[in-house]
């Protein structure tokens, strides 16, 4: 398992990708942006906030398994953005 500082990192890197990928759709397609990116981005970032909250809390019996979790969720929620974004 990495350290909790690598996994911020996954989090950050990931979700920011995907933000990333979603401008540059609205840059090849419209050039603008539309309600159906506003709102993967506006979900990008909740799942960010969530995650980040998960990882810094104290209370946690079995931190292994928390920060297993956590990396499965993320992985999870980045699978479903990007189905997302190839389905616009």
């Amino acid at each position: 398992m990495s350290s909790v500082k690598n996994l911020k990192k996954d989090i950050n890197f990931v979700l920011g990708d995907i933000i990333e990928a979603v401008y540059i759709y609205e840059m090849s397609t419209s050039g603008k942006p539309s309600d159906k990116t506003n709102a993967i981005i506006d979900e990008a970032i909740a799942s960010f906030d969530s995650l980040i909250v998960k990882v810094n809390a104290k209370k946690v019996e079995n931190k292994k398994v928390h920060f297993k979790q956590i990396n499965i969720e993320l992985e999870q929620t980045a699978n479903q953005l990007i189905d997302k974004i190839n389905t616009l």
